[in-house]
């Protein structure tokens, strides 16, 4: 790599490195039970695989608490926890209640786990309603989630003290734009871990006896939902940041200043747009939702604003250096890293669901889409195609530094993006199309004994192909990365070939960077097309009610 990041992470203390290996190996764990949950499920929906509906929905629950909690936050905290650690290059502070942190998340993995295969399966948002007969398991599932709440902010609270040591102690007086972004989102952690905990301890106060039914548990739910939903967002945007530096040594040339606008703009625009996850509340007023719907406008701002920092800052440096044409500078990229097939198919990706994004988020489309197979077509472009391809990425990038050995077949595991991204496009193509045609979201069996459209069928089998070979590609991307956590064998990681180094090239007055601005207007042009096909659509299906409780 072309900065110090290798040199800090093989240098942290012994006990920091096997921290952040046995994070990364339960986080990695995870996302493959999650993958295997998730392929089972499509290829149910498509006829693939018979299962019994309640099989169905286990495999369901098994999917989203392994991928949406477990693989997204044991990930997330183990690259916080490895950043801070390398930001000063002197390890963690407060190592203990680091670890009490991540053993807490382990517990409630495994409690979580076995909750998912006791009673009615509750799905990942564990409707009280489910439960009212089975006391027994919700408290299970909720103790695995409490554990989960539990340990995020115990664990972010180590990164926390690691970043705030330097001035506490008188050795620096400002942060630099990473360690300031990894604060802000270690304070995010900290907040979704609380969120956890007021959505899921009444459910456990009922199941012991201890308190009344938690009839309010769906606004706690979309309180948390929405933390959940967007923090693996502000982690993606600052991996890219930071994996640009470490494969091409490029740095923002903003400055730092304005990338800590940039990053600060996710602890203004986040919060209050979480009402669009309340669309489908039968008593939530008109104005509110309009309200709504305009401030959710908002939410993708500081995420275009750091990947126009990145593609621009990539452009200019790479035209210092050469590039000729409007996009001749990718051609210089270092493609032999995987990491860079990752992050560039992870920005695609991001394109695209933010494009289907802001068709949901509007208050009249909402409430027709919601409970359709748009929605898990749509937001699997940034779970697995923006939010994971990104984390495997930073992933590949510290494991390797933590334990010196050499990538495993990056001739392999470069091209598994781009058939991950392939696999997506089925799948969240048909999905959203079979959205748009009313298909629903949480149905095993969308024949209807026959009588549901064909289409609806026709659509459900792309959506098993695409979400079968999507599966295959990312276990492959996993399993490389997993190749990292082995015990070192060559005494250096032999990847320095497969970055480049721009730094230090001079920029001339007066560089373009035009690829960025044009990427945005294709969003915003996208986000017309598919809100007008939407809207015709919609306006012809015999819908005459709607019902659900959002996402």
């Amino acid at each position: 790599m072309t900065d110090s990041a290798t040199d800090r992470f093989a240098t942290l203390p012994a006990s920091d490195r096997a921290l952040l290996t046995g994070m990364s190996g339960v986080a990695l764990a995870a996302l493959a039970l999650g993958i295997l949950g998730g392929a089972a499920t499509a290829m149910a929906r498509s006829g693939m695989l018979e299962v019994m509906p309640a099989a169905g929905y286990r495999l369901l629950t098994v999917h989203g608490v392994s991928i949406f909690f477990y693989w997204l936050y044991l990930a997330q905290v183990a690259l916080l926890l490895g950043f801070s650690a390398i930001e000063e290059g002197r390890g963690l502070a407060w190592r203990g209640v680091a670890w009490a942190g991540f053993l807490a998340m382990l517990a409630g993995f495994l409690v979580s786990m076995v909750g998912a295969h006791m009673g009615t399966p509750l799905l990942y948002d564990g409707a009280p309603d489910l439960a009212v007969d089975e006391p027994s398991a919700l408290l299970v599932f909720n103790l695995g989630y409490l554990l989960l709440g539990l340990g995020l902010m115990a664990a972010s609270a180590a990164a926390l003290a690691t970043l705030l040591r330097p001035r506490h102690q008188g050795r620096r007086e400002t942060m630099s734009a990473v360690g300031f972004a990894l604060f802000a989102w270690a304070g995010f952690l900290i907040v979704s871990g609380f969120a956890a905990l007021h959505a899921f301890v009444p459910g456990a106060l009922w199941a012991l006896g201890l308190g009344a039914f938690p009839t309010t548990h769906s606004t706690s739910w979309h309180i948390l939902f929405h933390n959940m939903h967007y923090l693996p967002l502000m982690a993606t945007v600052l991996m890219w940041y930071v994996l640009v530096r470490a494969l091409t040594g490029v740095n923002s040339i903003f400055g730092e200043r304005f990338s800590k606008i940039v990053f600060a703009m996710y602890l203004v625009f986040v919060p209050p747009t979480s009402l669009y996850h309340m669309f489908l509340e039968p008593d939530l007023p008109g104005a509110v939702r309009v309200t709504g719907s305009l401030l959710s406008l908002f939410v993708s701002v500081p995420t275009l604003t750091a990947f126009l920092i990145v593609v621009a800052s990539l452009e200019v440096h790479a035209r210092a250096k050469g590039a000729r044409g409007l996009f001749g500078w990718l051609g210089m990229l270092p493609w032999q890293h995987p990491a860079t097939s990752a992050v560039a198919m992870a920005v695609v990706n991001m394109g695209l669901g933010l494009v289907f994004a802001f068709v949901l988020i509007q208050e009249r489309l909402a409430p027709l889409l919601s409970d359709t197979f748009f929605v898990p077509g749509y937001f699997h472009f940034f779970t697995v195609g923006t939010v994971s391809l990104t984390l495997l990425a930073a992933l590949e990038v510290m494991l390797s530094a933590l334990s010196g050995r050499p990538l495993w077949r990056p001739d392999l595991t470069r091209a598994m993006p781009w058939l991950a991204t392939g696999g997506l496009l089925m799948f969240g193509g048909a999905g959203v199309a079979a959205g748009y045609l009313g298909a629903p979201r949480r149905v095993i069996d969308v024949a209807y004994d026959g009588e549901a459209p064909v289409l609806w069928q026709g659509l459900m089998a792309i959506v098993g192909v695409g979400g079968t070979v999507m599966a295959g590609a990312l276990l492959v991307f996993a399993a490389g990365v997993a190749c990292q956590l082995l015990p070192r064998r060559e005494a250096k990681a032999a990847t320095g070939d497969l970055t480049v180094s721009w730094s230090g090239g001079e920029l001339k007055p007066g560089s373009t960077a035009w690829v960025g601005p044009i990427s945005v207007l294709s969003i915003v042009v996208g986000m017309y097309v598919f809100t007008a096909i939407g809207f015709e659509l919609m306006h012809r299906l015999p819908i005459t009610a709607t019902g659900g409780a959002g996402h």
